[in-house]
C-alpha cells in the first residue's frame, strides 16, 4: 500500500474511532457533594455536614432518583423508637428544567438513641421529564418529621449538582405552556361554516346549476324539433 493511501487508511480508522468515543459517551453524570446542613429544630437550631449521593435510572417513561444520605444529621432529645420518624426531601433542577422534585423514604426501621446524629433512609422519587437536554438535580430541604414535631433543614453552601441526567422527553412533549401548544394550524382541515355569506355562496351556485340544466334542456329540444322538421 503507498504511503498517501496508508495515510488515508489510518485518518480513516482514527476517525472512526474518535466517532464511537463520542457514541459511548456517558448519559449520566453523578458524584458525591458534601452539603451543609442548617435545620430548625424544636429545640433550637443545629447543624451538619453530610454527603449527599443522587443517582437516577431510567423506569418507564421517567427516571427513578434515588437520594442517598453518607453521614446522619441532626439529632434527638429522646429516643426516637422504631416507625417514629418520617423523612422527606426536595431536589432541586436545573438545565433543561427547572423547579423541583419530591422524594420520600420509609420511617426508622430501628430506634434512634438520643442525641446522636440522624441517619436517613434513602429517598426516592419519579422524575418524568419535560423537556430534553441535560437536567442536574441538586440537594435542597430536607423535612424531618418526628413525635409531633417538624425540623427543617436546608442547604447553606451553595451544593453544586450530585446528578447530571441527558433526559429525553415523552413523545409530543414539548415543554411549552402557550395556548397554542399541541396544536397545528397548518395541518388543520377547515371547518365547514354556516353563516349568511356561505349561505348566499351556495344559493348562488344551485342557481348556476339550475341556470345551465334549463340552458342545456332547451339546446336539446331544438336540435330534436330541427331533425323533425328535415325527417318531413
Amino acid at each position: 500500500m503507498s504511503y498517501p493511501k496508508r495515510t488515508a487508511a489510518l485518518a480513516s480508522v482514527a476517525a472512526l474511532a474518535g466517532s464511537a468515543v463520542l457514541m459511548a459517551a456517558p448519559a449520566a453524570r453523578a458524584e458525591v457533594v458534601n452539603v451543609n446542613y442548617q435545620c430548625k429544630t424544636p429545640i433550637g437550631d443545629k447543624s451538619a455536614v453530610s454527603p449527599i449521593d443522587i443517582k437516577g435510572v431510567e423506569s418507564g417513561g421517567g427516571y427513578k432518583i434515588t437520594m442517598s444520605w453518607q453521614k446522619g444529621v441532626s439529632s434527638s432529645p429522646v429516643d426516637l423508637g422504631k416507625g417514629a420518624m418520617n423523612p422527606s426531601a426536595t431536589i432541586r433542577l436545573g438545565g433543561a428544567d427547572s423547579g423541583t422534585m419530591s422524594v420520600t423514604g420509609p420511617a426508622n426501621q430501628a430506634t434512634v438513641p438520643a442525641n446522636t446524629p440522624i441517619k436517613i433512609n434513602d429517598l426516592t422519587g419519579t422524575y418524568t421529564p419535560k423537556k430534553s437536554g441535560k437536567v442536574t438535580f441538586t440537594a435542597g430541604v430536607l423535612t424531618i418529621k418526628a413525635l409531633g414535631t417538624t425540623t427543617t433543614c436546608t442547604p447553606t453552601n451553595s451544593p453544586g449538582a450530585s446528578l447530571t441526567l441527558d433526559v429525553t422527553a415523552a413523545s409530543g412533549s414539548s415543554g411549552g405552556t402557550g395556548s397554542d401548544s399541541g396544536s397545528d394550524g397548518d395541518s388543520a382541515a377547515p371547518l365547514p361554516q354556516t353563516g349568511p355569506e356561505d349561505s348566499a355562496i351556495a344559493l348562488g351556485t344551485l342557481g348556476g346549476t339550475v341556470l345551465l340544466a334549463g340552458a342545456a334542456g332547451t339546446l336539446w329540444l331544438t336540435r330534436r324539433n330541427q331533425a323533425a322538421r328535415v325527417r318531413r
